[in-house]
């Protein structure tokens, strides 16, 4: 990405293209008809200096009107170059109207042998118009730009609190509750980016499995190594919802979240859940509860028979959803019911959807400068137009 800091000073280029032009385009025809024999010559070139003047300061003027309504001037004097430039080219160079040979007759300058060194002195100019262009975009300050962007997000503090009491081995969720539960919690987890994420397991007890963390895989491999049988078998709800609330009282994330999963009732644990949701209100904390089961009243349930090996007894399901909603609502969350994989899948994916990380771009253009390029050429280019034109080229008078 390319730019001028400096737009203005390119009204410049309007004088040194009008120079251009009147060098090659506004020099004294040749005479058709031959002079008469004897008759004097006076080869002086027409002063049209004032009107290139003229027409180069109103397109100037028409060229800063543009710039005008699009950018902010922020070196108004450097306008007043075009004024200076062209008064010196005027009163300097082309007041006179050039040198003037006055000869009585021109035979002999008929016979003289015709010399190059005339049209290469005036392609000459050409170095001296390129080392004014070159110094002009020197001074309009071109730069090279690098776009980036500044991401600013405001991560969400979750915690994943679970429950891994004996009753999460029932297959009405296939396979059974516990693994659908750690299966659909990791995809929610890849799907989360710049929150931190925490994990708390209860039964009989609760406590911290993974404390809160950007480092995603981390939580996955603790997600891996949860199991039934890890605690002390029960449901102390109020437990796991306390310890996750404990997890998230210092955060000073924008928004702090509990999403809880169970299959019971409480029934260990010295904090109801009543209590529990009062104390997440507190410290602004949502509880997103989730009742995990089938609605038939039974649900499968293994079991480990030393004389038929494994079997399945009818288990009877008995979430507590008045209690679960009750926590929702003093927290401010939402109470789920999800009765099989595919359900429990949708939950997290609408928890997912409401749950959503602020992030701000801040786009940004880093330039480098580019000018001395230009002003190297430009002196360049004007030291060898003032070298040759004063050592091989050399015109006298």
């Amino acid at each position: 990405m390319y730019r001028f800091a400096d737009p203005y000073f390119l009204v410049l280029i309007v004088p040194v293209v009008y120079l251009l032009w009147w060098q090659f385009a506004w020099q004294p025809r040749r005479r058709k008809k031959p002079l008469p024999a004897g008759a004097g010559y006076d080869r002086q070139t027409p002063d049209r200096s004032g009107l290139v003047m003229t027409r180069s300061l109103l397109v100037s003027m028409k060229l800063a009107a543009l710039y005008s309504m699009r950018y902010e001037i922020t070196r108004p004097w450097a306008l007043l170059a075009i004024s200076i430039l062209l008064l010196v080219w005027h009163f300097l160079y082309q007041r006179d109207g050039g040198a003037t040979l006055r000869f009585s007759h021109l035979g002999f300058a008929k016979q003289a042998a015709r010399s190059r060194a005339p049209l290469i002195r005036r392609l000459l100019f050409l170095l001296k118009l390129a080392g004014l262009s070159c110094l002009v975009l020197a001074m309009a300050r071109p730069q090279s730009g690098v776009q980036g962007e500044e991401v600013i997000t405001e991560g969400i503090d979750i915690v994943l609190a679970m429950d891994i009491s004996s009753s999460m081995l029932a297959e009405d969720i296939k396979p059974n509750r516990v693994d659908a539960a750690k299966a659909v919690a990791a995809e929610f987890v890849k799907g989360r980016k710049n929150d931190r994420i925490g994990m708390v397991v209860f039964a009989g007890e609760a406590y911290t499995q993974c404390p809160l963390t950007l480092d995603y895989g981390v939580v996955l491999n603790f997600l891996k190594d949860i199991h039934v049988g890890m605690i002390e078998d029960g449901t102390a709800i109020g437990m796991g919802l306390a310890t996750g609330v404990n997890r998230l009282r210092t955060s000073e994330a924008k928004s702090k979240v509990i999403i809880l999963l169970t299959d019971g009732r409480n029934n260990r644990g010295q904090i109801d859940p009543t209590t529990a949701a009062h104390l997440a209100r507190s410290f602004d904390v949502k509880v997103y509860a989730i009742g995990a089961g089938t609605t038939q009243g039974t649900a499968p349930y293994p079991v480990d028979d030393p004389f038929f090996g494994k079997r399945y007894v009818a288990m009877p399901v008995d979430i507590d959803e008045p209690m679960l909603r009750k926590v929702a609502g003093i927290s401010g969350g939402k109470m789920f019911r999800a009765t099989d994989r595919k359900s429990l899948e949708t939950i997290y994916r609408e928890i997912d959807e409401m749950e959503k990380t602020e992030i701000k771009v801040n786009e940004y253009t880093r330039y480098s400068e580019l000018f001395h390029y230009f002003l190297i050429i430009g002196l360049g280019f004007l030291l060898a137009e003032v070298f040759l034109v004063n050592t091989r080229f050399r015109k006298i008078p």
